[in-house]
């Protein structure tokens, strides 16, 4: 429990609670869509607390980005252990689907629905992309380790198979914050990996 001091006397809050309530916000309305009217009655304290343990909404947005990497995404890094490249693939689509379409008001992926809704934040849409290339190149370099091990069936280069996946992925989140369901997105899924050029 964390006490910030607001006019008046302190007020009691928990941090991680808050920024979780922060992140729905986020998720759900986007950075330019959440104003900070949203935001603190989601979290349920003042603008002074918020700003007194978050700073200013730019920064509470990029702790946002933390927690929903470190909670929502774990399962990038366990595509990552699988043991080829369709397996990869195969993770990373099976776990984007439950998190697009598993969070009950908030749909699709947090990066995706960012980088998109921040048209007026050049800042804030280039502090995404960047988080986001950094995704990309852990990918790149997993899929030219299966090249090298021979995973796939048809010569591919790794690069274009990353931007391949990923605009898949990008894909599915776009369906599902517009309201397709998760059955309409397995099909999608299912043709992606039967056309996969590995095993």
């Amino acid at each position: 429990m964390e006490q910030v001091a607001t006019r008046g006397r302190p007020r009691e809050f928990d941090c991680h609670d808050a920024l979780s309530a922060a992140l729905g916000v986020f998720w759900e309305k986007g950075y330019d869509g959440a104003s900070l009217t949203d935001l603190t009655s989601a979290m349920g304290i003042t603008r002074p607390s918020l700003y007194a343990a978050f700073g200013n909404k730019e920064s509470l947005f990029k702790r946002a980005l933390d927690l929903y990497e470190t909670e929502k995404l774990a399962y990038i890094d366990k595509a990552m252990e699988a043991p080829t490249g369709r397996g990869v693939a195969e993770r990373l689509l099976r776990g984007g689907l439950e998190i697009y379409t598993g969070q009950g008001t908030h749909r699709g992926c947090m990066h995706v629905m960012s980088a998109v809704s921040c048209a007026g934040h050049s800042t804030i849409r280039q502090h995404v992309q960047t988080r986001g290339r950094g995704s990309s190149r852990i990918l790149v370099a997993r899929f030219q380790r299966a090249i090298d091990e021979g995973d796939f069936t048809q010569s591919v280069d790794a690069q274009a198979i990353t931007a391949y996946l990923m605009t898949v992925l990008r894909g599915l989140s776009v369906q599902a914050s517009s309201g397709a369901s998760a059955d309409e997105l397995q099909t999608i899924i299912d043709t992606t990996l039967a056309m996969w050029p590995g095993k």
